[in-house]
């Protein structure tokens, strides 16, 4: 059985976005509000002398145990058995309740404003045809083509790296095995899918 997980290196992320843009072109997501489906932050780490600036790129978790999931009235949401969780425009109501459940702040709203000037945006090849909340698939489209996620094959850096947790051969699963890539706020219970290495770790 295939489980996917992505593995995000902040030792080589380089803060260029490539993957917010290659993510917005084959997503057709609202931009035009500062929505993403991937969003690299900007921060300052340490104090005085010390102090210096890190990247880091935030994303769906693709969590095991999804609290949007659980909290969804009508069904909309739910979890491939390759461990991918996806939204059905078609139930979702749009009440954001997943994206209240979320801790990962990993939801985002598609307006009917949006979808009328996603056409405009996007042109004839723009997909959507009604609103609901939208989140990263991690390219599920691509997946079935044999293809990278967008923002992966994008990532000048090889900051991102893809892969089957279930295949113990495969890089990130080895990764994740090892404890090299840490999972965000484990304590939470949700059991994400998506790790990153960061300085402590890798001097470890």
């Amino acid at each position: 059985m295939t489980r996917y997980a992505m593995v995000i290196d902040l030792n080589t992320c380089v803060g260029c976005n490539a993957c917010m843009a290659a993510c917005a072109m084959e997503n057709q997501t609202p931009v035009w509000k500062n929505k993403w489906r991937t969003y690299v932050h900007d921060k300052e780490i340490g104090s005085g002398e010390d102090v210096h600036r890190r990247f880091f790129p935030r994303l769906c978790n693709h969590c095991d145990n999804p609290p949007c999931l659980s909290v969804c009235p009508t069904g909309a949401t739910y979890k491939l058995d390759n461990g991918i969780v996806k939204v059905d425009e078609e139930l979702c109501m749009g009440c954001r309740a997943c994206a209240m459940a979320c801790p990962y702040d990993a939801r985002m709203e598609v307006t009917y404003q949006d979808v009328e000037t996603g056409r405009e945006f996007y042109g004839e090849a723009y997909r959507r045809n009604r609103p609901s909340m939208d989140k990263c698939t991690f390219c599920d489209h691509r997946l079935e083509q044999g293809l990278q996620p967008a923002c992966v094959e994008t990532c000048v850096g090889s900051a991102r790296q893809f892969g089957d947790l279930d295949n113990p051969n495969d890089p990130v699963a080895q990764m994740v095995a090892s404890g090299v890539a840490r999972p965000l706020m484990p304590h939470l219970g949700t059991r994400p899918n998506v790790y990153y290495i960061d300085d402590l770790k890798r001097r470890g």
